[in-house]
């Protein structure tokens, strides 16, 4: 059994996880512990303050009781907004702080877009300028380039946790430009594991969302490769793109 660990603060799209464990195979446990969401806001200084070492060690204290394995810190904009550098920071402190490997769906966004082979990638967020802004520099300092104008418009965190497959794939169609190799939907409060089969036909290309790269994060860190072609191509064995 491999025990993966993930804070996430609130509930917005908490139910993808147990959806997720489901579809990975009976020798994967996903353990979510919710921490303090703060104010509902797309701030930037906000955001930062959610992923604190203080509200991390709360989340912690009970993470370690699931017997958890990995810990991943499962808020998008809590960790990019922080810039490359200062994530990185807040996941060195996530994994002192829980004695266990850590990351974040930030660097599971680069990693997951390396394991794929892809270095070009529209972004399709529901997010206000100056954090979509945030969000493509933080993949550019992680060698990707992002390709098409900012998404269009800007929705509340619990306006997008509403959204259903038609609203997705909107999203991630508006954002899609003929050279980006893969799309990326970064926001944790978006449902997205029932539609990862019909975005990535829709768009005849890989689709990379929160949920799906936070729990193929969680994997990696703990040396495990699954093979689930319905959470998309990046739980297929062998990566489908080159560059």
């Amino acid at each position: 059994m491999t025990a993966l660990g993930f804070l996430y603060p609130g509930h917005r799209a908490e139910d993808d996880y147990p959806r997720i464990e489901q579809l990975l195979g009976s020798d994967i446990r996903v353990d979510l512990i919710h921490t303090d969401p703060g104010e509902d806001t797309r701030e930037p200084a906000a955001l930062r303050a959610l992923g604190s070492a203080g509200r991390f060690a709360e989340g912690v204290e009970a993470l370690r009781l699931t017997g958890a394995e990995t810990v991943v810190w499962a808020s998008a904009g809590g960790g990019f907004a922080h810039g490359f550098a200062g994530a990185q920071e807040q996941v060195r402190t996530l994994a002192r702080l829980a004695g266990m490997p850590a990351s974040s769906t930030s660097f599971g966004f680069v990693n997951a877009a390396r394991e794929l082979g892809v270095r070009r990638v529209a972004v399709g967020a529901a997010y206000p300028e100056d954090l979509t802004a945030l969000f493509t520099d933080f993949l550019r300092a992680g060698g990707l380039e992002v390709t098409g104008p900012p998404s269009p418009a800007a929705a509340s965190p619990a306006e997008v946790a509403g959204w259903g497959q038609e609203e997705v794939l909107a999203l991630a169609r508006a954002a899609d430009t003929p050279d980006a190799q893969a799309v990326l939907l970064p926001d944790t409060a978006l449902h997205t594991a029932a539609h990862l089969g019909a975005l990535e036909k829709a768009l005849a290309k890989p689709v990379l969302t929160a949920s799906q790269v936070t729990v193929w994060e969680a994997l990696r860190l703990a040396d495990r490769r699954v093979n689930a072609p319905t959470l998309g191509s990046l739980f297929t064995r062998e990566p489908l793109v080159q560059v």
